[in-house]
């Protein structure tokens, strides 16, 4: 159907009246549309048109007077020189209205010329954009500190420059009906697998929609299991951790006006990995990311356990703690289920209040708003001092993963194991993790194991998952690249 629409699209008429009648019947009721008659040579009738805002409309200016000087002879080829003269500034021809309504969005202005069956495209776009500044969400100590931006050419432009080889491909399409998105696919090419690429290509290929606002909309499209809380893609606004990505093989996803780029495939270990591990010394960058694995356990398991502990087998608890606590539950009217599910209610209700704040009281909204409820709780006997100091563990565990992505998933699973460790103590606690395990086992990111290199078992892997390797020994690129398991070298000197 979409063959047969575009060969009945009209084409751009000789007549200039009949194409200004088209034209302003398209952008009826369209009040930025701009319409600016000019006259090439003084003799031949023309009009530009584009969109007030995102059109630089002093270099129109420009051009619409240096046409009026030109000269044309009194012969028949006065179009022939016209085009001649029009191409000598780098535009482009089109022939159809659907072609002028897709350059006019993009900011261009375009020229129709009474007696020419085509109008001349001029890259002028020049609409207000947000300059380049520190990532918000993925903050370091020592990294670079530009962040992508919501404008498509300028993320483009910020990789390019970190990669300076044409074997960085940047494969472009559109999706959606209304907003014509324009989507990057970019790879490395020799090393990106093939198979990767024109899987990603295909699963693009095959969304239909309105209209495409973020890159989290494509994400939900093209992950292999939507229903999983883990997320199977990253999103990222680093030029760094992108970067990273395409020369270990992946492919990414830029999207327009969002500053957020998808790269796949991924696995588990590569949402607890930050940017910053690759600039600090190896030694440091092991010992956090060892506590960041220790804090992942942490922030999903340590309010469950304490709830089974505390329920059904207090036997394990060491006797001195185990009065202490029965102390502080004296006069606690509720169980330490439903104590633990008020507290993390509470808590993640205070996060997200003070997400959404804006930014001067955010975050004194969320600190006060915790150090006083949680003091009003246990003064009030609703609450015990133990149970704030485990979610408050709890919620600092959860703030180690560098990942939003990923530290929302523990936040949402932490519920449900808590009931199972309720009702069934430390049984229904090891249910929950065998569960989790279990989808882990099967789940995938564009064909690859989520669990790889830990299951399947690859040992040659295992070097950048249980340490961050010195920068001057020998690395492997990932097996499901094209060039997998191949070496990269560097040298230089160490002493």
């Amino acid at each position: 159907m979409e063959a047969n629409a575009a060969k009945a699209e009209p084409r751009i008429s000789k007549d200039l009246e009949q194409s200004r009648h088209h034209i302003e019947q398209s952008l009826k009721d369209c009040s930025d549309a701009a319409y600016l008659s000019c006259k090439l040579g003084g003799k031949v009738p023309g009009m530009f048109v584009y969109f007030n805002g995102l059109t630089d409309e002093e270099r129109l200016n420009e051009i619409r007077h240096s046409m009026f000087s030109w000269d044309f002879s009194e012969t028949e080829e006065w179009l022939e020189t016209m085009e001649q003269e029009v191409t000598s500034f780098s535009c482009t021809r089109i022939e159809t209205f659907r072609e002028m309504m897709s350059q006019l969005t993009l900011g261009n202005a375009v020229l129709f010329v009474d007696g020419s069956d085509g109008g001349y495209v001029f890259s002028l776009g020049d609409w207000r954009k947000r300059a380049i500044e520190d990532p918000v969400a993925e903050s370091v100590i020592r990294g670079p500190r530009e962040g992508f931006t919501e404008t498509l050419d300028d993320n483009m432009s910020m990789i390019r420059r970190r990669i300076r080889t044409p074997s960085l491909k940047m494969k472009g399409i559109e999706i959606g009906e209304y907003t014509k998105t324009r989507i990057v696919i970019g790879y490395v090419e020799g090393l990106a697998a093939p198979e990767l690429i024109a899987e990603i290509e295909h699963r693009l290929a095959a969304i239909e929609v309105d209209g495409i606002l973020e890159s989290g909309n494509i994400e939900e499209f093209i992950e292999d299991q939507p229903y999983s809380p883990f997320p199977q893609l990253i999103s990222t606004e680093r030029p760094d951790t992108v970067v990273a990505g395409l020369l270990e093989g992946r492919a990414v996803i830029l999207t327009d006006n969002t500053p957020f780029v998808l790269i796949a495939p991924i696995s588990i270990f590569s949402l607890l990995q930050s940017p910053e591990d690759y600039y600090q010394r190896f030694l440091i960058s092991t010992f956090i990311r060892w506590l960041r694995y220790l804090f992942f356990l942490v922030a999903l398991l340590v309010p469950s356990a304490y709830v089974a502990l505390l329920t059904y087998h207090q036997e394990m608890i060491p006797s001195a703690l185990l009065l202490s606590i029965a102390k502080s539950r004296e006069s606690i009217p509720f169980p330490a289920l439903v104590e633990a599910f008020i507290m993390e209610t509470m808590f993640e209700a205070l996060r997200e209040a003070g997400v959404r704040l804006p930014k001067q009281v955010g975050a004194a909204v969320s600190i006060v708003g915790a150090l006083v409820i949680g003091q009003a709780a246990t003064s009030a006997g609703l609450v015990s001092s133990p149970m704030v100091m485990v979610v408050a563990i709890t919620g600092i565990a959860s703030f180690l993963l560098p990942h939003y992505s990923v530290g929302i998933s523990i936040r949402l699973l932490r519920f449900p194991i808590m009931l199972l460790a309720g009702v069934l103590g430390l049984l229904g606690l090891l249910m929950g993790v065998i569960g989790i395990v279990i989808h882990l086992s099967g789940l995938r990111s564009f064909g690859v194991p989520y669990l790889s290199p830990l299951a399947p078992l690859m040992a040659g892997e295992w070097q950048d998952v249980v340490m961050r390797p010195p920068a001057w020994k020998p690395n492997r690129r990932p097996r499901f690249t094209r060039s997998g398991g191949s070496i990269r070298r560097t040298k230089g000197s160490k002493l």
